[in-house]
């Protein structure tokens, strides 16, 4: 039986899957010179791995040689809530109030692929959630997923932009999808907000700026420059997307039992100075804030803290 787009469509909204596209597997040329471009102006920071396999982000044919199209999907994690704006407490970005999203969406992709596979098994596929050499929002707005916004995320017209993206190249000839336009306009609602002014211009992120990365990827200590900017965020940082039109009306809560625990939805700082390696293995090991390991939420746990002091 051969496998139809909206088969793919079907069997991934069962899983749990809210957007669905498809692309043919191009080569990205115009992306991945974009890409060389952000690398040559040191954007990328500290985070070397985005310079590696530059080959496979250029062509997926070098990730499965039988490719012939690329599946984009999103999965909805927007968990509505507010902070307490207690100034001794440090906010989780939103992504990361539940269970660590690559467990979930892993899970997914090899129900989703298995089911597939049973169609048709002559079905091959290579799937990703950011953490293999597949340009993901590249490959999103070519199947249609949405647009890239100003602040470099995508943004979809029905639910914005507060969803994960995973991506699946397959040796299949599916129907590619029609792209989505721009709908981002004049508005520069992300770039005004942004308090360390990451967003260098529209559509470019310096990640040396960026709160997310000075906090999360980051392994030194945090600029002096910066005192006084974070607004309180520990990990991560929501702002680009907490001020977006398209998320300030469409954002829809998710279906995943797994992202509405919100239990870290903010951190007293005071405790965290005094976790210990396996206290903070304990109650991170299943969560996005254990990327940052106890070191680095310690140190983003002393620079509020001093920010705070400051203040007062």
């Amino acid at each position: 039986m051969k496998i139809t787009n909206k088969i793919v469509i079907e069997t991934a909204q069962k899983f749990g899957f809210d957007l669905v596209g498809f692309a043919d597997s191009t080569t990205l040329n115009e992306e991945v010179s974009n890409l060389k471009n952000w690398l040559i102006n040191g954007f990328n920071s500290k985070m070397s791995y985005m310079e590696r396999n530059i080959e496979k982000r250029l062509d997926v044919k070098e990730i499965l040689p039988s490719a012939k199209s690329v599946i984009s999907l999103a999965l909805n994690y927007y968990v509505k809530g507010e902070f307490s704006n207690n100034y001794q407490n440090g906010k989780i970005s939103r992504y990361a109030w539940g269970t660590d999203y690559h467990y979930i969406i892993w899970e997914k992709l090899g129900q989703l692929i298995s089911e597939l596979k049973v169609i048709d098994n002559n079905f091959e596929a290579k799937s990703y959630v950011d953490t293999g050499p597949v340009m993901d929002k590249a490959w999103a707005v070519r199947s249609g997923i949405g647009w890239q916004g100003k602040n470099s995320n995508i943004l979809n017209k029905q639910i914005g932009s507060w969803f994960f993206i995973a991506t699946i190249v397959t040796n299949y000839n599916f129907s590619v999808s029609k792209i989505v336009t721009d709908h981002c306009g004049k508005c520069m609602a992300c770039i005004d907000a942004c308090p360390t002014n990451a967003i260098v211009e529209p559509y470019i992120i310096d990640a040396n700026k960026c709160i997310s990365n000075l906090t999360i990827e980051n392994k030194d200590e945090i600029p002096i420059e910066f005192k006084g900017k974070f607004k309180g965020w520990i990990f991560g940082c929501d702002i680009c997307q907490d001020v977006c039109p398209w998320n300030q009306k469409f954002s829809t809560a998710t279906k995943i039992p797994e992202f509405l625990i919100g239990e870290n939805r903010e951190i007293d700082l005071q405790s965290v100075s005094k976790l210990t390696n396996s206290e903070f293995k304990k109650k991170y090991v299943s969560s996005p804030i254990y990327r940052a390991k106890a070191k680095g939420l310690k140190r983003n746990a002393k620079f509020l803290l001093e920010d705070n002091l400051e203040t007062d």
